[in-house]
């Protein structure tokens, strides 16, 4: 069966690097930073200011990244726990893992890597491994549930992208997401958007382009 995928791309970039500085402890709601110095990618062409709120997902807030092209290598922490770089992607599936689920994951150097990289989550504070896996879109009988993330290949601009999924509305066949760096815009409610998906042949097929599937805790 060929893939259903709905082609309306938007345009993100979400790298995962290591920050040049070193991890400064900071507040578990990972606030927006004060003046700092930013790279001339994160202070032109934004779509709206770099560290504006731009919603709030189950106590979990989210901040603009300025526009795709904008890599600001200072570290976001949760307490004394790494969450990433901000306002990459990665750092919000991470920080809102860490604030909702207690646990995270290992560092990656893109989105897409989740995929394939990581197979266990850590307990916050104990490490202690906690299993995932990967349900490839078009291959499970149910739709993602709350806490799995989204994850987008590669060949999304090179990087992939995370989501997580905040709800499920099983009547409107649709899934809330909440990220980070996907359209740098203010989110209309408690979440960023809604990706509809369709069920073919028993299977459940998330409708956004790229997608690879979701990683979920076992």
């Amino acid at each position: 069966m060929k893939k259903l995928i709905l082609f309306s791309l938007m345009l993100f970039s979400c790298s995962s690097q290591t920050p040049l500085t070193a991890p400064a402890s900071g507040s578990a709601g990972a606030q927006a930073p004060a003046e700092i110095s930013l790279p001339a990618a994160c202070t032109s062409s934004c779509v709206t200011p770099f560290g504006t709120a731009l919603g709030s997902a189950q106590g979990v807030k989210a901040y603009s990244n300025c526009q795709p092209a904008c890599v600001y290598e200072k570290p976001s922490m949760v307490g004394e726990t790494y969450a990433g770089i901000e306002w990459q992607c990665v750092e919000f599936a991470r920080r809102w893992l860490i604030h909702s689920r207690g646990v995270t994951f290992p560092s990656i150097d893109y989105a897409a890597d989740l995929w394939r990289q990581v197979d266990h989550y850590s307990k916050v504070g104990s490490k202690e491994a906690v299993p995932v896996s990967n349900i490839e879109n078009g291959s499970a009988s149910s739709p993602p549930k709350t806490g799995d993330l989204l994850v987008y290949g590669r060949e999304f601009l090179g990087t992939g992208h995370l989501a997580v999924v905040l709800a499920v509305d099983a009547k409107r066949k649709m899934i809330r997401v909440g990220e980070e760096n996907f359209a740098n815009k203010p989110w209309p409610a408690a979440y960023s958007r809604e990706i509809p998906y369709a069920q073919r042949e028993g299977k459940i097929w998330v409708l956004d382009a790229y997608l690879l599937g979701w990683k979920t805790i076992k």
